[in-house]
């Protein structure tokens, strides 16, 4: 039984089924998916299909990404928004065109289920993005912050490593949880393409909206598993690039 966790998907269907093969899920496994399960790839669509049907398999979270929620407001309010569609949303508007009225609101249900974040009984955190408030997720003033927020990433990359967490200056939000996994902000930003650990903050957004992997990541032992790079599954589609 192990607590597996994945990073952002964006519509890459063929290197979520590579993640779930190379790190040999079964049944007996919990997943906690952190969110951006579509934009960027062409099988956006069916990604939310693979998601709903697992879930009637495994025990599985689904947290909210922002692109989620963008996708949510497109599929519910017919809401355009070209800022989305510049990141990724123009492929999932076009993969869109040959989806059924049902199979849509059957997303709309889906996207509507997810969670801001999941605390587990180990004081571990998943949240997509992150949160602001010093006391914690369930004192945020700002919820959408769950799923936009790069301030706690940000804060882990520039904090003084020789710095300890007695410090009266070490970031409070550093010190309530055991551990903290996210996504959202991919570490090819920093040059890397696994996942990366900054204080207590483990980020496993390796790229796969761009040319990135897909990850997926045994939270105990820390083993990894990953796709290969996205723009060679897809190799006709521009992703996010």
């Amino acid at each position: 039984m192990r607590t597996l966790v994945i990073g952002d998907i964006h519509g890459g269907l063929h290197a979520l089924h590579q993640i779930m093969e190379r790190a040999k899920v079964t049944t007996k496994d919990t997943l906690i998916f952190l969110g951006d399960y579509v934009d960027g790839w062409s099988q956006s669509p069916q990604v939310i299909d693979y998601l709903i049907e697992l879930n009637t398999k495994n025990n599985c979270v689904f947290i909210c990404g922002n692109h989620d929620e963008l996708l949510l407001h497109w599929l519910k309010d017919s809401k355009d928004n070209l800022m989305w569609y510049k990141h990724g949303g123009e492929a999932t508007v076009n993969a869109y065109e040959t989806v059924s009225p049902e199979t849509k609101q059957r997303h709309v249900e889906f996207l509507q289920s997810l969670e801001n974040f999941y605390l587990d009984e180990k004081n571990r955190l998943f949240i997509h993005a992150g949160f602001t408030n010093m006391n914690g997720v369930d004192f945020e003033y700002f919820p959408k912050l769950f799923y936009w927020d790069r301030t706690l990433w940000e804060t882990a990359l520039a904090l003084d490593k020789n710095m300890k967490p007695d410090n009266l200056f070490y970031p409070k939000r550093f010190t309530l949880y055991n551990e903290i996994y996210i996504g959202h902000t991919p570490v090819s930003r920093i040059g890397k393409t696994t996942p990366v650990q900054m204080a207590c903050i483990w980020n496993v957004d390796t790229g796969a909206a761009f040319k990135g992997p897909l990850t997926i990541m045994d939270v105990d032992s820390k083993e990894f598993w990953q796709s290969e790079p996205l723009d060679t599954l897809y190799p006709n589609e521009k992703g996010r690039n």
